[in-house]
């Protein structure tokens, strides 16, 4: 007998299935070579991480609720999800909701939130460091309380710092990652190409192994590490299974990618980005996991949550068949 969770995860992946298949249809004037699909990964394979597969993250669809795009992702047959905390808040403060419904929605969509996003102004030395602390207080709780076990912290520094802010870099993610545990939650750093702190993979890396915190990791966004200043070989730099969570974005030709901001980001095989590289590399250095589309790109936030997450899936998955 097939329950009501069952049923809404097999009823929001067959419109994706067809839709996908009208749309890698080769017509009679010819059209693009027809990209073939696997199913979506099974619950089991995105609770335990197993083999790289599709998440959308939330940044992605900002203009719409969180219920909306949820559904969304869902009906386009993507199970990993990576919610805005804030979208999830708003949500359970409308009559009737919870935090409790909010994990019943997810669930009953056949969804799971391998991370969730954000906190600013962790790592970096600052004036509002302890709002940034109170409210990782409240985000990670309500993480917890939706299912995650984990949140994105980007560096978003803008100063000018000195050798001992990155020893007080340590010291501060060690600072959150005992907030985070108290909730279940591991903080996960984020180094950025815009900033001045933590702006590539080798500096990330530094900060946490110094920080030397069990629910201290490092995560990476392909968009960040190939158009800032990290090194391919900087990979090599990654311990067996160091990474904890990949963004999956590409990197566009124009504009040159020393102009080029958030909005910039492309569709994984629309840029310049070596991906199927990176993968090979991420693969052999144990990483396994969800592959997660974050965006901020007019185009792609004013889309369609279902058009989105299925373009994304034609994209993203033949790269992934591709690593093997």
């Amino acid at each position: 007998m097939i329950n009501r969770r069952n049923f809404l995860a097999l009823a929001a992946a067959l419109p994706a299935i067809d839709a996908l298949m009208q749309n890698n249809s080769v017509s009679a004037q010819g059209a693009a070579r027809p990209v073939t699909l696997g199913p979506p990964p099974t619950p089991q394979q995105v609770a335990n991480r197993q083999g790289f597969f599709v998440s959308m993250h939330e940044a992605s669809s900002e203009r719409f609720d969180f219920p909306a795009a949820m559904q969304g992702y869902a009906k386009a047959g993507v199970r990993a999800v990576e919610p805005n905390l804030v979208k999830v808040r708003e949500f359970t403060q409308k009559p009737g909701e919870s935090p409790a419904s909010a994990k019943r929605l997810l669930d009953d969509l056949g969804l799971k939130p391998v991370s969730t996003s954000n906190q600013l102004g962790l790592p970096e030395p600052g004036q509002n460091r302890q709002r940034s602390l109170d409210d990782l207080k409240w985000k990670v709780e309500l993480a917890s309380q939706i299912g995650a076990d984990r949140i994105v912290c980007p560096s978003a520094g803008a100063g000018m710092y000195t050798e001992d802010d990155f020893k007080m870099g340590a010291d501060n993610m060690r600072e959150a990652g005992e907030i985070a545990k108290q909730a279940g939650m591991t903080c996960m750093l984020e180094f950025a190409r815009t900033s001045r702190f933590a702006g590539s993979l080798a500096t990330a890396l530094m900060i946490v192994r110094n920080a030397n915190h069990p629910n201290v990791r490092v995560m990476m966004d392909t968009y960040h590490f190939w158009g800032g200043i990290s090194k391919f070989e900087d990979l090599d730099l990654l311990r067996d299974g160091e990474l904890h969570h990949l963004h999956f974005e590409d990197v566009p030709d124009v504009p040159p990618r020393e102009i080029q901001g958030q909005p910039d980001r492309a569709i994984p095989g629309e840029g310049i980005a070596p991906l199927k590289r990176i993968l090979e590399v991420v693969k052999r250095k144990k990483y396994s996991g969800p592959l997660s589309f974050e965006s901020f790109k007019p185009a792609h936030t004013a889309m369609d949550p279902y058009e989105l997450a299925t373009k994304v899936r034609a994209a993203v998955e033949p790269i992934i068949k591709s690593v093997g």
